[in-house]
């Protein structure tokens, strides 16, 4: 049997002209300023102006990812269009795609199968321009650092201790490292310098945590571009970049509405590494769609260990948001390949690897239940190989710990294959209480934050800070910072801090090589392990097998 594509579904499903995905989600025209006729932008002022009480939010997150997959976004969409069915106002909110990843190995992040967010190809490609916009004001900023010194460095700012990069929303190794300025002295100042891709920009942490325009401007003018001679902090706000960023940006700030396959409004904005910055989409999308829904659904980066800690620990107190439910996304297949199996071996039952990499799943849900204290499901992907006596164990093993299994069938059925999940999260919502607590608090040291997430969220015996480390620490104290959050910079493939350890090791300690300031977006970021910030592009990238036809029909977007 042959299956469709994700884009070749895409391209047979018949959009509803945006306007109408805006009058079911009840956003007035006033309102709505149009990208062509299935995208738009939404004005921020229609929530400072709607009288609608917010509605319940809930979370998707994961198991830790393994090259089996989970489907989240997936998840995301049809649990969505599930509750769209059972006659629920609901709205989504995920993160924009990557251009790198689109064109690397990752592939796009616009959902799958029949549960996805349309038009994928744009959504996937420019969209509305978001990122370019966010390339652009990183980069006018780098210019306007350069530019100082080279006319005659009034800040005193030390070119060895300049910590401001470029970035480029493309995998281009060839940029990572690299020497600039040269040519003679009109050309500029020689410098040692880099590039980020986009994403690991701090522009991009910045705008999707910024409340409004004003907040915006406020958190840009905070960025910290390089240190003076005399090791003082550089700032945005000192070089006068901030106005002329917030230009580039006002439109950026705005989110974005589309609609899934089967018309559920859906709002796309921002997406920030969730390695080095926090790996959700933006806090004015997810306050939006509270306005516009009784039913927010929203995801957060790789598995609930990064992604959902740090949506709870950072998103959700800085924006004041308390999550209903949490929806912890899994398949079969990704838990035997935590418990030693090849990708190759997962066709067959194997309840032995089963039991080895089901630990990963329970130490998720022990996390959300009694760390976070919030009500939780657990959402089974399943696939054709998938037995039932491995589905039971499953679901024996997660009511030990009180908590429901839900098999999803979004990806083939779409709104129809996550009605029985959508059930579950309404009951969560309704029957069951939450009483959201955050895993430390803001007032205690660098060093106590960084443990106490090692060792109740990884379940590590605590955490190694490098010599580097520590002077790190005790310069950002220093200068004030130790109130902010903490983000970690730690591989996604580990609950500790080296990618080959699976399920859910124990008996490890975390070390910490760098610890700095995003002070824009207001956390400290402790940077564990090799943290690569500009990716390369593999041997045989999708870009190769992407195409358009003479009627600009494009193909091979996944």
């Amino acid at each position: 049997m042959d299956f469709l594509t994700d884009i070749e579904i895409a391209h047979n499903c018949k959009m509803k002209p945006i306007t109408e995905i805006a009058k079911k989600a009840g956003i007035e025209p006033k309102y709505l300023e149009q990208y062509g006729n299935y995208k738009a932008k939404i004005d921020l002022s229609l929530m400072k102006e709607t009288k609608k009480e917010d509605g319940k939010l809930v979370l998707v997150t994961a198991i830790t990812p393994t090259p089996a997959g989970e489907g989240k976004t997936t998840t995301t969409i049809g649990l969505a269009d599930g509750l769209n069915r059972l006659g629920k106002n609901v709205c989504v909110a995920l993160r924009e795609p990557s251009l790198g990843p689109v064109f690397g190995i990752k592939g796009g992040a616009a959902g799958g199968g029949y549960a996805q967010v349309v038009p994928m190809e744009d959504i996937n490609l420019h969209f509305t321009g978001d990122f370019h916009a966010i390339g652009a004001a990183n980069n006018l900023l780098a210019a306007m650092l350069d530019n100082h010194i080279h006319q005659g460095n009034k800040l005193g700012i030390d070119v060895r201790k300049i910590t401001w990069k470029r970035c480029v929303d493309m995998n281009d190794r060839q940029l990572r490292y690299i020497t600039d300025g040269l040519g003679g002295k009109v050309n500029g100042v020689p410098r040692e310098d880099g590039f980020d891709i986009t994403v690991a920009s701090e522009i991009m942490a910045v705008l999707c945590l910024a409340t409004d325009i004003c907040d915006l401007k406020e958190r840009l003018s905070k960025i910290i571009v390089g240190y003076t001679y005399d090791d003082k902090p550089v700032t945005c706000g000192q070089l006068n970049a901030q106005g002329a960023m917030t230009a580039i940006l006002k439109d950026a700030i705005k989110p974005n509405l589309v609609q899934s396959l089967e018309g559920t409004p859906a709002l796309v904005h921002g997406g920030p590494f969730a390695n080095i910055a926090h790996g959700c989409n933006s806090v004015t999308a997810t306050k939006m769609a509270l306005k516009l829904g009784d039913y927010a659904i929203t995801e957060a980066g790789f598995g609930a260990d990064l992604g959902a800690e740090k949506f709870l620990d950072i998103k959700c107190r800085m924006a004041g948001l308390t999550p209903s439910a949490v929806v912890l996304v899994a398949t079969v297949r990704a838990l035997k390949m935590h418990g030693g199996l090849a990708k190759t071996e997962l066709g067959t039952e194997n309840l032995e690897a089963l039991e080895k990499g089901i630990p990963n799943l329970l130490k998720h849900l022990s996390n959300i239940k009694d760390v976070y204290k919030l009500p939780c499901v657990v959402a089974i992907n399943r696939f054709p190989t998938d037995t039932d006596n491995e589905i039971e164990f499953i679901i024996a093993k997660c009511k030990e710990l009180g908590v429901n299994v839900i098999l999803s069938d979004v990806w083939a059925k779409g709104g129809e294959g996550g009605e029985e999940l959508a059930k579950e999260v309404i009951r969560l919502c309704e029957e069951e209480k939450a009483d959201f607590t955050f895993a430390y608090e803001l007032d205690t040291t660098i060093e106590e934050k960084i443990d106490a997430i090692v060792r109740k969220i990884y379940g590590g015996d605590g955490v190694i800070l490098t010599p580097n480390a520590k002077k790190q620490i005790e310069k950002l104290t220093e200068l004030g910072f130790s109130n902010c959050p903490v983000c970690m910079a730690k591989t996604q493939y580990s609950f500790s801090d080296d990618a080959a350890k699976l399920g859910a090791p124990t008996g490890f300690k975390v070390t910490v090589k760098n610890v700095k300031i995003s002070a824009g977006a207001g956390f400290i970021v402790a940077l564990t392990g090799d943290i690569m910030t500009m990716p390369g592009l593999p041997k045989s990238p999708a870009a190769e097998r992407i195409d358009v036809d003479e009627n600009g029909v494009i193909s091979g977007l996944f």
